[in-house]
């Protein structure tokens, strides 16, 4: 088990893009430790006006994050345990509900609680490869309890997603793609250029290529409304509109469109 003093989480900014990469060799488990760094780092990026897309990731060659440390849940009380599963249900629930676009780069095994963290961010991609993906709480008697059932029934619907978690599937990138968990599955060479492609999907949602402030408040949109009713989600679109349309980048992206250039947002 990591010490509570060890850097587990870690951040970069590379042209409007935070990177935040979970590091707990050889598996990027994750502690109540890491869950609090997670969390400060989402902060962080939330109120960074430089950041206006977020990069989730694993460190190393084979793991993305294989969910949470059993030797911390074998060794603690069962109270702490509701402790963690809530402090890192509202950590997730920061990330899902901060206003910028969060990628989910998938380098490797994505288990359990770390399925559970991918599914908390907006898109997820990716890479090739023979590592699998799945929740198979139920073989250890217990549930995804960091919001799995929850997600997944969202994702793929209900049926779909009670066949995975009864089964406790395992598979790999490609049928996720297939099943509608991950969007995108780029061929690469190894870790290193899958997360040069991730990035620069990341910056191409990120300004001067895109409105980023749009993007943020699209997700908002989505995230916020997706449990409304018609009228209510409708009602909420149209308030995030009207913030829209005082930005700057909306009269460039329609000055852009008049005067027939290639528009360049600055996330304002």
């Amino acid at each position: 088990m990591a010490s509570p003093d060890a850097t587990l989480v870690t951040t970069e900014i590379i042209d409007r893009v935070m990177r935040i990469t979970l590091q707990a060799p050889p598996a990027n488990t994750y502690s109540h430790a890491m869950m609090r760094q997670l969390d400060e780092a989402i902060l962080d990026a939330r109120f960074n006006d430089d950041v206006e897309v977020i990069i989730l990731t694993g460190a190393g060659e084979k793991f993305f994050c294989a969910g949470a440390d059993i030797g911390m849940l074998q060794d603690a009380e069962p109270r702490f345990k509701y402790q963690f599963c809530l402090h890192a249900n509202e950590t997730l629930l920061r990330l899902e509900h901060t206003p910028k676009v969060v990628i989910a780069a998938i380098n490797g095994h994505c288990v359990g609680g770390g399925l559970e963290v991918a599914m908390a961010c907006d898109l997820r991609v990716a890479m090739t490869g023979s590592y699998k993906l799945g929740l198979p709480e139920m073989k250890l008697g217990v549930l995804p309890g960091t919001g799995g059932t929850a997600r997944l029934t969202r994702l793929v619907g209900k049926t779909a997603a009670l066949d995975m978690m009864l089964h406790s599937d395992m598979f790999g990138p490609q049928e996720a793609l297939d099943k509608g968990i991950v969007s995108r599955v780029f061929e690469a060479e190894n870790v290193a250029d899958f997360q040069r492609q991730a990035l620069a999907m990341a910056q191409n949602l990120a300004s001067p290529n895109q409105a980023a402030l749009a993007g943020g408040l699209i997700k908002r949109s989505v995230q916020s409304g997706a449990d409304l009713g018609l009228e209510q989600h409708l009602a909420l679109e149209r308030e995030l509109q009207q913030r829209l349309f005082t930005s700057e980048d909306a009269k460039e992206g329609i000055r852009s469109f008049q005067e027939k250039r290639p528009p360049a947002f600055t996330g304002r």
